[in-house]
């Protein structure tokens, strides 16, 4: 009877502990308050180049660390994909220089872009219908073309009414 008892509890431990699911923590990327997809508009000289806000991306590279991230236009835009460096407590990147991963040696792309006064500004913004969303800021000089473009928006919250 004891022998039974001790099986008995032997075998629904197993089963309570087999039913125990330990899901791995996938955490967030390293320069999670910096990444994050935008609505922006594009200046140059006191005029905005774009009728609409165009959508712009920030990314952390494959190292995955807080130092650098990607700045990512979709070719929709002045069409350039380039790595800055970041300051992950100040939330501010820039880059002198830095090489357009979309550049293919045509014309139609810049083969280098310096990038100056990049931050982005935590809860600064609103998007398109009133919610408070993070803005993002930077100034863009490209190869070619000695023109400063001011490149600035808002997140993309998730919500339909913000989208463009």
């Amino acid at each position: 009877m004891k022998k039974i008892l001790i099986l008995n509890t032997l075998v629904i431990a197993m089963l309570v502990s087999s039913c125990t699911k330990s899901l791995p923590d996938y955490g967030t990327t390293a320069t999670v308050k910096m990444s994050n997809g935008w609505w922006v508009n594009i200046q140059a000289g006191g005029s905005n180049l774009t009728a609409t806000p165009t959508f712009f991306t920030t990314y952390n590279t494959v190292g995955n660390t807080k130092d650098s991230m990607w700045l990512d236009d979709l070719k929709d835009g002045y069409g350039f994909k380039c790595m800055v460096a970041t300051n992950y407590t100040q939330l501010i990147f820039g880059a002198a220089k830095s090489s357009n991963e979309y550049y293919d040696g045509s014309v139609n792309f810049p083969a280098t872009v310096s990038i100056s006064n990049g931050k982005i500004l935590p809860k600064a913004g609103h998007s398109r219908a009133g919610n408070v969303a993070d803005s993002i800021y930077m100034e863009a000089v490209f190869s070619g073309d000695p023109t400063t473009y001011i490149i600035a928006g808002t997140e993309r919250t998730g919500f339909d009414e913000d989208d463009y």
